[in-house]
């Protein structure tokens, strides 16, 4: 649970990276303070942003520019990689296409996945199944793309390791069968410039992207510890993903807004270099609670057009999630989540929202 934090902090995690392949890394008295911090951060807000991460500025900003020049380009062009179900819901998606929440957002996107060879989840995975489709201008797209959904994705990994220590855990918690083959999503998100220079005036539909978790914007209870006596049952149908997000905004536009326990939005303004980093709905479910999901959304009002890059890093794609055994014990000795099979939400949530 989100406690009243005013602002979101700033970790420099190169301790944790120089040492990350060392199975007594949480032996570091460097470390140590870094997974504290870790800590902290996942309790308190659910967010924070990291420095000392190893990837080049010069990358962070390419990434930006390329997405830029991408929607840029004529509408007719863009619709050139338009998404759908044959593509394995992969490509781009015009604005309002997404829906939070049954509003639809005011921005457009590329949506990628981790590529999935034909059966290689048998039905499970059929519907995800497929290349991403990547543009052919500009020219260099695909190539830096995927060096930086590389970095990305060993970033993650090493991350949640420091993460698996701050629960209490080993670093490898989150490997093996959980996360030894992690499943990842990328989005590329345009969010057009406000029609309104105050933001009091911004209708509800111009909200770039509405208030919601990552991926999903609920976690099943268990009925049994009365967390879920009031669910309602159209809910049961969200969509629930998400160890670790990776935000590489604009430098110049605060737009990403995140909510406290008394439900004051607080702002989480670009500092470049960084990545803002929040966790999703499985490391909830993982943690028992422990660790919770909070709810962000987007509002463009600045008057020119904002571009972030988000990179979801997930568990395996067959993964049962559940909670973990010793975070059970250190929550009262009770599950208050049922497992969720990460690939079954997934596909419920695409073909729900693009289907």
């Amino acid at each position: 649970m989100a406690t009243d934090f005013k602002s979101i902090p700033i970790i420099d995690i190169a301790p944790l990276l120089a040492k990350s392949d060392d199975p007594k890394m949480g032996q570091d008295p460097d470390v140590a303070q870094v997974v504290r911090q870790l800590d902290r951060a996942c309790k308190e807000a659910g967010f924070f942003y990291v420095k000392g991460h190893g990837i080049p500025k010069t990358l962070l900003k390419q990434v930006k520019n390329l997405t830029r020049k991408f929607f840029e380009l004529p509408y007719e062009e863009k619709l050139n990689i338009t998404m759908s179900a044959d593509s394995g819901f992969r490509g781009y998606q015009r604005i309002g296409d997404n829906i939070t929440k049954g509003v639809p957002d005011m921005h457009e996107a590329i949506d990628c996945y981790k590529e999935l060879k034909p059966g290689m989840y048998g039905d499970l995975g059929k519907p995800m199944e497929g290349p991403n489709q990547w543009p052919d201008n500009p020219p260099e797209f695909k190539v830096l793309m995927e060096e930086y959904i590389s970095l990305c994705t060993c970033l993650s990994k090493k991350i949640m390791r420091g993460i698996a220590l701050a629960l209490g855990g080993s670093p490898y918690e989150f490997e093996g069968d959980r996360a030894g083959d992690a499943f990842w999503v990328m989005r590329l998100i345009g969010y057009p410039a406000a029609r309104s220079p105050n933001a009091s005036d911004i209708p509800k539909n111009d909200v770039g992207c509405g208030a919601h978790t990552d991926y999903g914007k609920f976690c099943l209870p268990l009925a049994s510890s009365g967390l879920g006596k009031s669910i309602n049952p159209s809910l049961l149908n969200c969509c629930i993903t998400g160890l670790l997000t990776l935000v590489n905004q604009d430098d110049d536009i605060t737009a990403l807004q995140v909510r406290n326990h008394s439900g004051e939005w607080i702002s989480a303004p670009p500092v470049p270099g960084t990545f803002v980093c929040n966790i999703g709905d499985m490391l909830k479910i993982y943690s028992n609670g422990l660790y919770d999901s909070t709810l962000h959304q987007v509002i463009n009002t600045a008057p020119k057009y904002r571009v972030c890059v988000a990179y979801f890093y997930e568990t395996n794609f067959d993964t049962a999630v559940e909670p973990l055994d010793f975070c059970v014990d250190k929550t009262g000795g009770s599950k208050k989540f049922e497992r969720a099979v990460y690939g079954e939400h997934l596909v419920n949530k695409v073909q729900t929202n693009f289907g």
